[in-house]
């Protein structure tokens, strides 16, 4: 049971059959006597099995590392075996009296005459348990044998306890008799004691005879002639009344009628922690888990003339203080058991819901007072003897359905059993309770080491001597230190309450208290060694203390240490101490009061008459008035402060002596208090005075704890599955030095851009490329700067929590009622977030009122929390002004339409209002919780969770449903049948939405779902060529009445919101989990696949990254050799098509190019679409594209079937690589790289028409468009965008045809705006906005805006520019975009040499992103953008006359305007470049360059052609060049150029650099602020649209 695998509890039974399945028939079927202590008799048969190998098993465990993982699987070894010979004993009429450690004990009960019989059937059921179950191979090589023992004669059984809790004993010379049997045994026998031998029918027995009267050992039964055992079976059942009686069950006790008489008394005989389950009705298999718990061992040995009934006494008496004092201390009495002429009581501290802190010193001190109770109270005690360890264990049940008990197991429970041999007669304890109890040393004596039977490493002993006063000193200083390299984090308001409280005490001459609040990890020790740096710092003595909890219990003892440290007599030798006070108190304190310090400081000062004549309460006071005295002395030399730390653990008389000493003495005190603990009267009280403040020291912020986390490491940044700050910085520290000692990272230098050619090395340039929003600033250059990143083989979401950290969070859990801790355990199952159907799904016979009001009380105390991800629309933009006609609904018509949407499917109640999500707000609780599940128990629920998700794992409502990769369930189908091993549910086809079918097998999703827009009617070639031709208005005003008559009747999902965020969130994220620890790697791949291309969807590059790396592992790693490649698991070949095409993707984004191209070909590849690698073989595939191609593509479609679906899987990826390809070849300006991008768009095209989804092919004309353009063919870029306004017209307004309108949008936009159309641009980019940001889609949202501001900068309305950046920065500062926060920062840069002063972003931060981030292999590859940036960074510095960092820049512009193209951004670069030159010819003096010749005129005039030739498709830029080409023409020589001093206006539709008087001029208001000097620009902008359209047309 404690692995799910036997059968589970049935959930119908009542309260009463579960209990009676955890006792024995002996208990169920008792009946009712007296509550004092009560011998009854009874004839019976023993029968003891004692399973061999266990603790030398639990041993082998214990010599490793991975304690949980260990205990899981002993407990399902254990648990498997014990369970089958449990059931056996049951066939046979057994009753189980209990399973106690690795031995089980089972009685039949019969009278005298009938001995002989069951003698038979017992022996008959220990042969047949030794021949099924005598040997179990396990697989760490330690075989599990069984040893038997058989005795039989007069049973006494005996109840110890009180009315709340009982402990059935079994005891008596037959008792003791199967316990020597079984210890006379070895592996495989069976032993007879000497007196069952003699009741049996000895000649049905083959034995031998072992020792005279002592005992026989059985070999063989005698079954002859006319014997027959089954006629024997049937008799002896008539002597068994309590057998079963249905075929149904093995025990009649779980048959009974409810009887609440029996109920409770059956309660009695069970933990309260097991009956608080069992009453909440939680299944037995939720009841088991792995935890570390302290275990009480207590051992009485009686003298052996004591009268069996005097024992019980003895043991009764024993039992009722044990139970008390155990209890006080949080812990719980197990169990009872005997041997011999002792007994034994097993304690355990730390159960689910007993767990308290400090669990280690209340055992201690429990074990001690129960020590000595026995020795000075039970009379007939030979001895006492007490062990106690710390560790994990297996808490759970064991055993069969019908008879199971609770108990734990593990490696410590052997070493508690065998300290008490070892040590017999002391309260001996193991190392790790020693050092977990926090108790002083001097509480402890180290113990030899001894040999224990089968524990090869049992660590170092302790005698606990119990609680003992001090004698001497020691060094009791605070618990840190501070850091220099660690500075102190976001504590500025408690440290300016410290310097408050100085100034204060300074002005008023009183004494002053700052006591800081917080919780435990929150920093104040932290604190306090930060303000005992900066007191001693200023010339204040400092006397710092820090207490532990036992401080609490000495009288007064937080001031003697104190004025120890002040006397300086806390660290001197013993023999020195005296001497050493002497001198302090000499001149202050009298010679005769000296002797008052003896007691207190273990001095022996002479006795003075003075002092003799005083009482106890005399002497007290006159102690503290010469405390007060030499304070007040000292005090007149420097400030004094106290600094204590743990002030909570200060006793009741030290707080009194603080309170009279603050409002006498001008002293400043420090305290730190924990938030939970519970502070004594005159503590109260002393916070009560008006000196004292209290000051509470709440969480850190998330980027405090980032900077932490970074510092521990040694890093500037950490990868986003690191971040798991909650506020504790003790947490972030104990973390991260784990995840240091366990070694799964790996670091990386930050300025060393590594060239990686392989993908399973692309971890740091991944991590590096999700960074530069928290560049380390202000680090020097020569400082080496390093990153951290997980390595691949290492799934975080199985390391363990540090023991330090779970403890802390079982203690919080632990804190929570039964039903509140099973819905955290759940809960901690499905994940950090959770959906509340889904908790209710795992929790059996939870309705969902009680759920919710589990739920809310959780909430009120803050251990969860509402999903905080707002899943209403975005805010309403910024960038809307009044004159434009927006696309929106109101919101009293969305919230009409919210009403009309009823939940009508598991998809639709994804989206209820945030109330239905929810997530864990108490640090690392979710982890210690998912942590004690078995792992078996834990598969069973990942499992539920992994089908239940299995539906939703879905593109959402507003994308009309459908796979993140098209089509994805449709081309695996070939590969589903093949993975047998699944054990998932599989689905039946029910429309747009999934609904699942639960089975025993797990299967990927089923090719029938379909969705809506998959199955769509496709239209013909021949429809498209027949639609008319429109222009861009017509267009635009089309696309504005479809959106006005949207409704939900029509589908049309203009505003409703895209949830695909939410839905890789809490489902696809979630679900690869799942399917990981389930084992299932084939789906895990396949929603790995899934997560990576929503992440991409959403623009999150580095979480698809992330999952891709994932899948990777899954796969395992690659051979060196192609013909040697064998995956771990079998996958289909599209997926591994797709599996390329993703990382290309993502390796396009982290600007590895070369490897992008290789991944994208290879996808291509196994989509059987090969691409060509040489000029020749781009020309033969050109021509074929034309022509062949073609004629194929008029042929009409076939109907969508299932085999035409998997064809449009395949050709959507086909699409979708051969679209990365052209652009990764449109990033190389080299013919042949044009050619190959050419061939790619083309191939595009074709695969697009011959997908035949208008949406596609709208997409796929906007981006041949796109490229055309950049490649400077006007006439193809144009005709392309006309194609894709015609087709645009067949596109359902759907999601996707949505997304496809706002592509066009923002192509046309950029059309208008590179043809100087610039209202037009502005109009249709505002459109385009509001589209994107309601489907969500960041990336595109991002180009409309640099549209927009483009349009805005050239139409000179610079205020609309900075509205528009501060969108794009609201926008790129959620994400990782180093290439979207470039071109940010290339905006900001225009923006402060032409704004006019506007300010978007300082200069300074513009120019450390640069210096950061230029050798970003994203930025390496981006040319078109960094030749602006450049350009004008040159430009900045060439106004402040700094031509040396003027050259630096211009020189790396000059290399890269050779690798740009006519696109808007290499146009706009371009120019920046040539108005460079035009500023070096006029006023850089001679002899600057140092490393770079100087540009000439020829030269520059040479650029101007240059840029005409290629920027063809960019006239909005043509008049300006003109301009600067006319200019450096005029001017033939540098010499008359700077003579005159004169330039003319360039009256373009740009600006104009206004150069009359000087060409330099300071701005003093905004120089100030910058330091440099700019232009000033004062034209006006000139245009004139309707001859830039005829330029355009001619």
């Amino acid at each position: 049971m404690a692995t799910g695998e036997r059968v589970a509890a049935q959930p119908l039974w009542p309260v009463e059959a579960r209990l009676a399945a955890l006792l024995p028939d002996l208990l169920v079927f008792r009946k009712p006597r007296r509550s004092e202590p009560e011998l009854a008799t009874a004839q019976g048969v023993l029968l003891g099995v004692h399973v061999t190998g266990f603790t030398a098993l639990m041993d082998r465990f214990s010599l490793t590392c991975k304690s949980e993982h260990d205990m899981d699987k002993l407990a399902h070894i254990f648990s498997y075996y014990i369970s089958d010979i449990v059931e056996h004993v049951l066939c046979f009429g057994g009753d189980i009296l209990n399973i106690t450690g690795n031995v089980l004990l089972a009685l039949w009960t019969v009278k005298q005459n009938q001995l002989s019989d069951i003698i038979t059937l017992v022996a008959k059921c220990s042969l047949e348990i030794q021949e099924k179950f005598g040997i179990y191979h396990t697989r760490e090589g330690q075989d599990l044998q069984l040893k038997i023992g058989l005795s039989a004669g007069w049973i006494s059984q005996v109840i110890v306890g009180d009315e709340q809790r009982q402990y059935l004993l079994v005891i008596g010379q037959d008792v003791d008799d199967v316990q020597v049997a079984q210890r006379l045994a070895q592996a495989n026998e069976i032993v007879l004691s000497w007196n069952c031998w003699k009741l049996c029918e000895q000649y049905m027995f083959e034995v031998e005879i072992m020792r005279e009267d002592e005992a026989v050992k059985l070999r063989d039964m005698r079954i002859t002639d006319p014997f027959d055992f089954d006629e024997h079976f049937d008799k002896c059942l008539d002597y068994l009344p309590h057998y079963r009686t249905s075929a149904d069950t093995l025990r009649t006790a779980l048959e009974l009628d409810p009887d609440s008489a029996l109920e409770q008394t059956l309660r009695k005989h069970i933990m309260k922690n097991l009956l608080k389950k069992i009453d909440e009705g939680q299944p037995m298999e939720y009841i088991s888990e792995f935890r570390t718990v302290t275990m009480v061992l207590v051992s009485l040995e009686f003298h052996k003339t004591a009268w069996m009934l005097h024992l019980c006494h003895l043991i009764q008496e024993a039992a009722l203080y044990i139970s008390t004092v155990i209890e006080k201390g949080g812990g719980q009495l197990s169990r009872i058991f005997m041997f011999e002429k002792g007994c034994m009581f097993l304690c355990v501290f730390g159960l689910p819901g007993d767990k308290k802190p400090d669990e280690c010193a209340h055992a201690l001190e429990s074990s001690f007072s129960i020590f000595s109770f026995c020795w000075e109270n039970l009379a007939e005690t030979k001895l006492v003897s007490i062990s106690i360890t710390n560790g994990p264990v297996f808490c759970g049940v064991i055993g069969a359905v019908a008879r199971h008990e609770y108990t734990v197991i593990g490696p410590k429970v052997s070493l508690v059993a065998q300290m008490i041999t070892a040590y017999p007669g002391l309260v001996s304890c193991d190392e790790v309770t020693y050092l977990r109890s926090m108790l002083p040393a001097y509480n402890f004596k180290k113990l030899p080491e001894k040999m224990m039977k089968n524990i090869s490493n049992p660590g170092k002993m302790y005698e606990y001597l119990g609680h003992r006063r001090c004698i001497m000193f020691g060094k009791r200083h605070l618990a840190r230190e501070r850091n220099k390299n660690h500075p102190l984090l976001d504590r500025e308001k408690e440290l300016e309450a410290f310097q408050m409280a100085q100034q204060k005490c300074l002005h008023q001459k009183k004494g002053q208290a700052v006591l800081y609040e917080g919780g435990k990890g929150y920093g104040k020790s932290q604190l306090l060694a930060e303000i005992n740096f900066l007191a001693q710092k200023e010339g204040h003595r400092v006397l710092p203390l820090k207490l532990k909890e036992a401080d609490f219990k000495q009288c007064f003892y937080a001031i003697q240490t104190l004025m120890a440290i002040f006397f300086e007599i806390d660290a001197c030798p013993a023999y020195y101490r005296q001497e050493c006070l002497h001198k302090q108190l000499c001149g202050m304190v009298e010679e005769p009061l000296h002797c008052l310090f003896n007691d207190l400081f273990f001095v022996k000062f002479p006795l003075s008459f003075k002092v003799s004549h005083m009482d106890d309460l005399t002497r007290q006071k006159k102690v503290k008035a010469c405390f007060f005295q030499v304070l007040q002395e000292a005090l007149r030399e420097t400030p004094l402060i106290f600094l204590i730390d743990e002030a909570q653990y200060m006793d009741a008389a030290s707080w009194e002596f603080l309170e009279t000493l603050l409002s006498t003495v001008p002293i400043i005190m420090v305290m730190t208090l924990t938030s939970t603990f519970t502070l004594c009267g005159c503590a109260q009280h002393f916070l009560q005075s008006s000196q004292a403040v209290l000051v509470p020291i709440l969480k850190l912020a998330t980027t405090s704890l980032l900077r932490m986390a970074c510092w521990e490491l040694g890093v500037v940044s950490i990868p986003q599955e690191l971040q798991m700050c909650f506020g504790n910085p003790l947490y972030c520290e104990v973390l991260c030095q784990d995840l240091l000692s366990k070694d799964v990272l790996l670091f990386h230098d930050l300025q060393k851009e590594e060239k990686n050619s392989k993908w399973e090395t692309l971890s740091a340039s991944a991590m590096k490329s999700t960074m530069y929003g928290i560049l380390p600033a202000g680090s020097e250059e020569d400082q080496e700067l390093y990153i951290c990143t997980v390595k691949d083989d290492v799934n975080l979401d199985t390391v363990l929590l540090p023991p330090l950290l779970k403890e802390v969070a079982i203690n919080q859990l632990d804190q929570l009622s039964p039903e509140e801790q099973l819905l955290i355990k759940c809960a901690a199952v499905i994940g950090h977030s959770f959906r509340i159907d889904l908790l209710q799904h795992l929790l059996p016979g939870w309705n969902k009122n009680k759920l919710l009001q589990v739920l809310r009380a959780l909430v009120d105390i803050h251990v969860l929390c509402w999903f905080s991800k707002s899943q209403e629309l975005p805010a309403k933009s910024i960038l809307v002004p009044s004159s434009i006609k927006i696309i929106e609904q109101t919101k009293e018509q969305k919230k009409k339409k919210s009403d009309a949407d009823s939940p009508l499917s598991l998809q639709e109640e994804l989206y209820l209002p945030q109330t239905e999500m929810l997530e864990f707000g108490v640090p690392l609780l979710r982890e210690a919780a998912w942590e004690l599940w078995p792992k078996a128990q834990q598969i069973a629920l990942h499992l539920e969770c992994a089908c239940f998700l299995q539906d939703l794992a879905c593109r959402c409502r507003s994308c009309h449903g459908g796979d993140f990769v098209p089509f994805h369930r449709f081309a695996i189908c070939s590969t589903k049948s093949c993975s047998g091993i699944s054990q998932f549910c599989s689905y039946k086809d029910t429309g747009s939405v999934l609904t699942q079918v639960i089975t025993d097998k797990l299967q990927l999703p089923s090719p029938q779902d379909s969705f809506q827009f998959q199955t769509k009617p496709f239209r013909s070639q021949e429809a498209f060529t027949s639609e008319h031709c429109r222009t861009e208005e017509e267009f635009l005003d089309q696309v504005n009445r479809k959106l006005a008559q949207t409704s939900p009747k029509k589908d049309m999902l203009t505003t409703k919101p895209c949830h695909c965020e939410e839905i890789l969130q809490l489902v696809l994220s979630p679900l690869t989990q799942h399917c990981l620890v389930v084992g299932e790697t084939t789906c895990a791949f396949y929603y790995l696949l899934e997560a990576a291309a929503a992440s991409l969807d959403l623009s999150d590059n580095y979480m698809a990254f992330f999952y891709l790396r994932k899948a990777s592992s899954l796969l395992g790693q690659p051979s060196a050799f192609s013909f040697l490649k064998k995956h771990k698991m079998k996958i289909c070949q599209f997926e591994e098509a797709t599996f390329c095409c993703l990382r290309s993707e993502v390796c396009f984004n982290m600007g590895q190019i070369t490897l992008a191209k290789k991944l994208a070909r290879q996808a291509l590849r196994l989509l059987k679409r090969n691409f060509p690698w040489t000029w020749f073989g781009v020309f033969f595939q050109t021509f074929l594209e034309k022509y062949w191609r073609s004629c194929s593509l008029s042929q009409p479609p076939n109907n969508p079937s299932e085999n035409s679906k998997k064809k449009l899987a395949v050709l959507q990826q086909r699409v979708h690589c051969l679209s990365l390809l052209w652009q990764l070849y449109n990033l190389d300006t080299t013919a042949s790289s044009r050619r190959f991008a050419c061939l790619a768009t083309l191939m595009q095209k074709n695969s697009a028409e011959e997908f035949a989804n208008e949406a596609q092919v709208v997409s796929t004309y906007v981006a041949v468009s796109q490229f055309s353009q950049n490649m400077g063919d006007r006439d193809r870029w144009l005709q392309c965008e006309q194609m894709a306004i015609q087709k645009s017209s067949l596109c359902w307004f759907s999601r996707e045809g949505l997304l496809a309108t706002a592509q066009l949008m923002q192509a046309l936009a950029y059309t208008k705006l590179c043809l100087g159309h610039l209202d037009f641009s502005i109009r249709l980019g505002f459109q385009a906005h509001e589209i994107c940001r309601h489907l969500k889609k960041p990336a595109l949202e991002n180009l409309v805006l640099s549209v927009l501001f483009r349009s805005a900068f050239l139409k000179k309305k610079f205020d609309l520019c900075v509205h528009v950046l501060e969108s794009q920065w609201a926008l790129i500062s959620q994400g990782h975009d180093v290439l979207g926060l470039a071109c940010f920062y290339s905006a900001c840069l225009d923006l402060l040499l032409y704004g006019k002063g506007l300010l978007c972003r300082s200069f300074g931060e513009c120019l450390h992103f640069i210096q950061h981030c230029e050798h970003s292999c994203i930025l390496n590859s981006q040319s078109n953008v960094m030749l602006g940036v450049h350009s004008s960074l040159a430009m900045w510095f060439a106004q402040d006359s700094q031509w040396n960092l003027f050259e630096h820049h211009f020189s790396k512009a000059r290399q890269l305007v050779k690798r740009t193209n006519a696109s808007l951004f290499g146009s706009h670069g371009f120019v920046r470049f040539l108005e460079c030159h035009v500023l070096m010819l006029q006023k850089m003096p001679e002899g600057v360059f140092m490393h770079t010749p100087p540009e000439t005129r020829s030269q520059t005039l040479k650029y101007c052609e240059e840029f005409f030739s290629r920027c063809v498709t960019c006239p909005v830029y043509h008049q300006w060049v003109s301009e600067l080409k006319a200019s450096v023409m005029r001017y033939g020589k540098r010499e008359s150029m700077s003579s005159t001093n004169i330039v003319r206006p360039f009256d373009t539709c740009f600006t104009r650099i206004w150069t009359e008087g000087e060409f330099l001029e300071e701005n003093n208001s905004f120089g100030r602020n910058l330091g440099i000097e700019r232009f000033d620009r004062v034209a006006d902008v000139k245009e004139d649209k309707d001859e830039e359209i005829k330029e355009c047309i001619c």
